[in-house]
């Protein structure tokens, strides 16, 4: 080495003998959460929802953005560049997949009918009380119940029944119980199986049948994500079945646009009304810091039938998860 340029490094801040203290920490600090945020963002990458603690951690990939934002700051702290290559990517490929999934068109042929839906997760039966405002308030036609044990079916019946004739039910106690409740008459069909109750039915909606399917897989729990994917598999194959009649697939789907289980639905050619309609990313769960920090994981999915507008995400007592209000147009096939 050039003995001049060789005093010359040494003489600047990044020699080693004369490396400022709490550099070093710095960078090790920005590396470890590079490297957290590196492993989510690669399943991210790869279409794939891999293994636990992943699935957890994608449901929440755009607040990454906040850890690989600090882990930068310690990167330019730090001087260390190649940290800070590394920190710039992270950003880029988080801002990319933060934008909203799956396509979004206009429906064609005239409208025929008007319905609002309405999806709410009442939490073991505790926001059954508030969801029976919130229902006398909004009015929609149609509402897709979660984790309603039998006090909360009870308590449905007898608040409801007379605005709601229609209905299609899995009784149970906890989280298995699910209900549709409906203003148009249904008729049964074979729902989804699931480990919670997951009904479904056809809607005669002024004439026009549309297929109605509840959805409320189980969580990715540590130990239950393969139970949590094949659950949302079958949704899937529900999504695909019967494409002669128009569908609302609505409910606590467990699941988020970051999930590569959720996007197979939405390939299937479904639309999140959200995503019709510019709600987009607006948090349901869980709702004490939905509003600053949460997760979208509460749906109504549509076919490409239906227009959306007037969808809302909103604050129901007693709850963990935030209910989703849509009305929707369908609109005549060609």
């Amino acid at each position: 080495m050039n003995t001049a340029a060789a005093a010359e490094w040494a003489a600047t801040d990044d020699g080693p003998e004369h490396r400022r203290p709490g550099r070093r920490p710095a960078a090790w600090c920005a590396g470890l959460l590079f490297a957290g945020v590196s492993v989510v963002v690669g399943f991210r990458t790869a279409d794939s929802d891999g293994v636990t603690p992943v699935p957890q951690l994608l449901a929440f990939l755009p607040w990454l953005l906040a850890p690989t934002a600090v882990a930068l700051l310690l990167a330019l702290l730090s001087r260390w560049w190649l940290g800070m290559l590394w920190g710039v990517v992270l950003l880029g490929l988080l801002a990319w997949f933060t934008d909203p999934y799956g396509k979004v068109g206009d429906p064609v042929g005239r409208p025929v009918a008007e319905l609002r839906v309405l999806t709410s997760n009442v939490e073991f039966g505790q926001g059954t009380g508030s969801l029976v405002a919130t229902v006398r308030r909004e009015e929609p036609d149609v509402v897709f119940v979660e984790e309603c044990d039998y006090a909360c079916d009870a308590r449905l019946k007898a608040d409801l029944s007379q605005d709601y004739p229609h209905r299609r039910a899995v009784e149970g106690g906890g989280s298995e119980g699910s209900v549709i409740l409906s203003r148009f008459p249904l008729r049964p069909t074979a729902g989804v199986p699931g480990t919670m109750g997951m009904p479904g039915a056809v809607a005669d909606v002024d004439g026009h049948p549309v297929r109605l399917q509840l959805a409320h897989p189980m969580p990715p729990l540590p130990g239950q994500t393969n139970l949590w994917k094949h659950e949302l598999g079958a949704l899937r194959h529900a999504a695909t079945t019967d494409r002669d009649l128009p569908l609302v697939l609505a409910g606590d789907f467990n699941a988020s646009q970051d999930h590569a289980v959720f996007r197979r639905i939405l390939d299937t050619g479904l639309y999140d009304a959200s995503r019709l309609d510019g709600a987009d990313r607006t948090a349901t769960w869980p709702a004490s810091t939905a509003a600053t920090f949460g997760a979208q994981i509460d749906h109504v999915l549509v076919s490409e039938d239906f227009g959306a507008n007037r969808t809302r995400v909103l604050d129901v007592a007693g709850t963990d998860h935030r209910a989703v209000v849509t009305n929707l147009t369908l609109h005549e096939r060609r």
